[in-house]
């Protein structure tokens, strides 16, 4: 009785989950075997081609991976600091400051990215660059801007898992590491930087895999210059109508996430076999 009460449950969810998730990959996967039709769009068939041709369109791939993972890397530079302050230091003012780290998500990601472009445009830090004398300098369009965007807009998604993980830290084990003798640096390497390991593999998740897919920052802050995977789908499904290579590529994309999503799974797993809580020098 209680299995079929669960299932009950979960059954709303699982409806929506096979329509609006598994229902249209099912159906891009489906569209990657057809070939392209006169008139662009698709017509029916089995083929491999649009796998094989794959190979030609590879700079998109290598562009999304590497700024994503560029943005990643520099959300945890920024954050782990400030997730450690607020879990560690706030004090009273953490909720205050909590609110300030998830108020920008309120706001439309295409605004936020539309004020960066001011920030980095003709009449922003390059122009107070100029009246001070420093030469020309220039922002926009460039691969420094794509990344500074997406650490911009997915800073939140890592500094909100990394603040759970170290503010759930056992305080006594930070006290057993000084007791002992450890200094701050060796508490922080063998005790707060491996219990925090969860976080950063969540906040590494959340902001990569989103970053992959991203579509107006390498538009608007990039200038179009740099291509990314959503910009080749864009060009393919509106513009050439190629719909059969676009399901394609969308395929190897979702089969990527999907990879980076188990070696998460592998990597956590193994974190929970393995916590270093006894381990205090």
């Amino acid at each position: 009785m209680r299995e079929r009460a669960r299932a009950l449950l979960l059954l709303p969810a699982g409806v929506w989950y096979a329509l609006f998730l598994v229902g249209p990959l099912v159906v891009l996967f489906i569209f990657s075997f057809g070939i392209r039709g006169p008139n662009g769009g698709y017509l029916p068939g089995f083929t491999l081609e649009q796998y094989q041709a794959i190979g030609t369109r590879i700079t998109p791939f290598v562009n999304t991976v590497w700024y994503a993972a560029l943005g990643t890397i520099g959300c945890l530079v920024v954050a782990y600091p400030l997730a450690y302050y607020l879990a560690t230091r706030a004090g009273s003012k953490r909720l205050i400051l909590l609110a300030l780290v998830v108020v920008p998500l309120w706001t439309s990601f295409l605004i936020r990215t539309y004020a960066w472009m001011f920030i980095l445009g003709s009449n922003g830090i390059p122009k107070i660059w100029d009246e001070l004398g420093l030469g020309r300098l220039v922002l926009v369009n460039t691969p420094f801007a794509i990344v500074l965007g997406i650490v911009y807009n997915y800073l939140p998604l890592m500094i909100l898992p990394l603040f759970v993980s170290l503010d759930r830290l056992d305080r006594s084990l930070l006290e057993g590491s000084r007791d002992l003798g450890a200094g701050p640096v060796a508490t922080f390497r063998q005790i707060t930087l491996p219990l925090s390991l969860p976080g950063i593999a969540s906040g590494c998740l959340l902001v990569f895999i989103p970053a992959m897919g991203e579509y107006l920052i390498p538009v608007l802050l990039g200038g179009g210059k740099t291509y990314f995977l959503g910009n080749a789908l864009a060009d393919l499904f509106l513009q050439s109508r190629n719909w059969p290579f676009g399901s394609a590529i969308g395929s190897a994309f979702v089969g990527m996430m999907l990879i980076v999503v188990a070696l998460y799974a592998v990597f956590t797993a193994r974190l929970s076999r393995h916590r270093p809580d006894a381990q205090l020098l």
